[in-house]
């Protein structure tokens, strides 16, 4: 009797075990997994119908069918079924929009997307899963209107421009040029009209801009802006380096640059200086600089630069500067600024106000305070023998910003005085023309004020 109980409790144990085995199986098995498709679909909410939208369609055990229906007020339209006799994943779908969908007035429509997986979970019928997502209809591209810019830009020039926008789900707009840069623009005087200072690099051989409009529905405009090129020569200076100035003045920075420890070439020191810190400090300068406000602007006044009370020039903007030592070339770069001096120390006194963004040390530019002066225009005081502001400060016209010095890699004491637009240096002599700045921004401002007026 025993033996037979026995057996009997060693039989329940047994069919015990391979039901929790066989529990534990189809729990852990892929064969059995029990999550949902996933379904990503890109939009920002919109619909152009023209341009194809992206759905991808996700499974562990793979997608057995799918189904894409369009539903509009009047009718539902399946755009794509398909079954599969071998369960796929992932799947991408481009949905196109049907050739009737072009001609239906709806403001809005619906894409329905239903996916079933080879699961054999919930009793061998697998894991459903349906999302619906509600897109707005937009087929109109943004309308595009410039309303005034300047007649020309120099190489190494600024120029100003103002446009109109409307649409009514506009995402995005910039004026893009033939170097990948790309200026931002202002809201100024009314809804919908936009302000923006443009620059060309003395660096580029070629100027072309266009406002670009992009909506939700990724409708797009482009409209070039009418100027008229003009090409600029700059001084190419061929300097010797000597051994006096590597072991004095080069071997003086070296010491203090992270960049150079260890090394102790001086020409190689030389080279890391003059290419590799001058790279970093400028990259601080243009992100300090491309920044442009975007509250609404009624106006935009700015007074004649002459930043330096009786300061001689004594170097020029865009001077190409190629270094050589024992007659071979080894570096080179490009003098972004004006170089103006007078007495030791001089107060260096803007005739224009704005908000000190940089009040700080930036190596090779020594001691260097910068005014951002809206619009994206700003102002850089280099080799100041100290700072008169902080970072942060609002200075009126001819404030007491800073004093002439020579910290950073200036040989005697001066004011490197540099203009940049939206992170872009540009030639300081035209802020300094009275009659540059009145026919390209004062006037071109007055104007476009004019035709919106007469618009409204």
């Amino acid at each position: 009797m025993r033996r037979r109980e026995n057996g009997s409790l060693y039989g329940l144990l047994f069919i015990l075990a391979v039901i929790v085995g066989g529990a534990l199986y189809v729990y852990n098995s892929l064969m059995f997994e029990r999550e949902t498709p996933t379904i990503s679909f890109k939009s920002d909410g919109y619909w152009n119908l023209k341009d194809p939208l992206k759905l991808s369609i996700q499974d562990l055990s793979g997608i057995k069918s799918y189904k894409v229906t369009l539903k509009s007020s009047s009718e539902d339209t399946v755009l794509y079924h398909e079954q599969f006799m071998e369960a796929k994943s992932p799947i991408e779908i481009k949905i196109e929009s049907p050739k009737s969908a072009y001609t239906m007035k709806d403001k809005e429509i619906k894409i329905v997307v239903e996916a079933l997986d080879a699961s054999k979970w919930n009793f061998f019928q697998g894991n459903f899963t349906q999302v619906e997502y509600t897109l707005k209809i937009d087929k109109k591209r943004p309308l595009v209107n410039i309303v005034a810019n300047s007649y020309k830009i120099s190489k190494g020039g600024s120029a100003l421009v103002i446009f109109k926008i409307e649409d009514e789900n506009l995402k995005e707009f910039y004026i893009e040029t033939n170097f990948d840069k790309k200026f931002k623009a202002q809201p100024f005087y009314k809804e919908g009209y936009y302000i923006a200072l443009i620059a060309w690099p003395i660096t580029e051989k070629n100027f072309k801009a266009t406002v670009v409009a992009e909506d939700y529905a990724k409708n797009s405009t482009q409209v070039y802006v009418p100027l008229y090129l003009r090409e600029k020569s700059y001084k190419v200076s061929n300097i010797k380096l000597t051994d006096n100035f590597l072991h004095g003045k080069i071997a003086e920075l070296a010491e203090e640059f992270e960049e150079t420890q260890g090394v102790s070439d001086s020409i190689e020191q030389f080279k890391l200086i003059n290419e590799t810190v001058r790279l970093k400090n400028e990259k601080l300068i243009h992100e300090i600089t491309s920044k442009v406000p975007q509250h609404m602007i009624q106006d935009f006044h700015i007074n004649s630069m002459y930043p330096l009370k009786n300061g001689a020039v004594v170097a020029h903007y865009g001077d190409h500067r190629i270094y050589s030592y024992n007659d071979k070339d080894i570096s080179e770069s490009y003098h972004m600024g004006l170089d103006l001096a007078s007495n030791a120390q001089a107060e260096i006194r803007p005739q224009n106000g704005g908000e000190v963004v940089f009040a700080d040390y930036n190596g090779l530019y020594g001691n260097m305070p910068i005014i951002s002066h809206g619009l994206g225009l700003y102002t850089l005081y280099g080799h100041c023998s100290s700072i008169a502001v902080n970072n942060g400060d609002m200075i009126a016209d001819a404030s007491h910003l800073a004093n002439t010095g020579k910290s950073g890699y200036a040989m005697g004491d001066h004011l490197h005085f540099g203009v940049l637009v939206q992170g872009i240096e540009v030639h300081p002599a035209e802020w300094m023309d009275s009659d540059w700045m009145r026919l390209n921004i004062s006037d071109v401002i007055k104007s476009s004020k004019d035709i919106i007026d007469k618009k409204i």
